[in-house]
């Protein structure tokens, strides 16, 4: 990616695939809490940002979430002594990933979560297994087990129960197209890693895909209202600043950079059942019975990844 020289790039991603062949072929019991704590995270936040986006427009809660969870992330690794140079010559690298894992993925779900209810939309969001699994064995080489095959059909069996009749809204190919972004920066944060602490990482990307979103704030909204935010959408704020992104997308980069995006992508399916059992509790949203049978693969689809395979 940083070069285009063909033996030069060879030999650069020899260590990328040195650390793909070491990677477990499931979840390791050390990651399970980090798991357990991004999907609660994660899943409320969903609808965090419901409450956030009634407040302020897409722009603003965008800088605001980027500009500021960067900020925390970036002061608690300088107050701890962490390093955050960038490696040399994997700068422009840093900026694909962030465009792919950050700009795409924020402003499409924001705006289409203007469009569609907050569970609906975390249902979209994680169909990115879809995207990503296919392209891992594409591009990475990635072995597509029984057990993995089997977790992918089971998870998108029970997110296929729970779109229903989304694709009526233009929001829902925003949430989709989100989707896809995410799976393709995925997919190259693997191909192509970073050579840093996932701390530094995480607050980097942050800044640099917030970046395109800070000048898009500036252009088309009014700072000055923000003085009449209530205290509810202030609330969803403070939450995606402090949790979904200055814990939750550091947890997401430590699991997806130890394990191999088939498995990565299966355990995120968790996530869209807290988003909707949220939108129940604070929205009010009341679950059928598909949701239930919904929730039931998702989380057998989880078991296949998370035990280890029995040899």
């Amino acid at each position: 990616m940083d070069r285009l020289d063909g033996a030069a790039r060879h030999a650069s991603d020899a260590p990328a695939r040195a650390q793909l062949s070491s990677e477990p072929d499931h979840l390791p019991q050390h990651l399970w809490w980090l798991l357990a704590a991004l999907t609660l995270a994660w899943g409320f936040n969903w609808t965090a940002m419901k409450i956030a986006l009634d407040g302020v427009s897409p722009w603003t809660f965008r800088t605001l979430c980027l500009g500021l969870g960067s900020a925390v992330l970036f002061l608690v690794l300088k107050a701890s002594g962490h390093s955050l140079a960038v490696p040399p010559g994997q700068r422009i690298r840093l900026a694909v990933l962030a465009f792919f894992n950050i700009t795409c993925w924020n402003l499409l779900v924001a705006f289409g979560m203007t469009m569609i209810p907050s569970g609906r939309a975390a249902i979209l969001a994680y169909t990115m297994p879809v995207w990503a699994v296919p392209l891992s064995v594409w591009v990475l080489g990635e072995r597509l087990t029984a057990r993995k095959l089997l977790g992918l059909i089971l998870g998108m069996a029970g997110l296929a129960l729970l779109v229903g009749d989304a694709f009526s809204s233009p929001g829902t190919l925003l949430v989709l197209g989100a989707a896809i972004s995410w799976a393709i920066g995925t997919v190259l944060q693997k191909r192509y890693p970073m050579s840093m602490p996932s701390g530094a990482y995480t607050a980097w990307i942050m800044l640099l895909g917030g970046v395109p979103i800070f000048a898009g704030a500036l252009l088309f909204d009014e700072i000055g209202a923000l003085s009449g935010v209530g205290w509810r959408p202030a609330l969803g704020i403070a939450y995606n600043v402090l949790v979904a992104f200055a814990f939750a997308h550091w947890a997401w980069i430590k699991i997806a950079t130890a394990v191999p995006v088939t498995v990565f992508s299966i355990s995120m399916l968790i996530i869209p059942v807290v988003g909707v059992l949220s939108g129940m509790l604070f929205l009010g949203e009341r679950p059928r019975w598909y949701e239930y049978a919904a929730l039931a693969l998702i989380l057998c689809a989880l078991a296949t990844v998370v035990r280890p395979q029995t040899r």
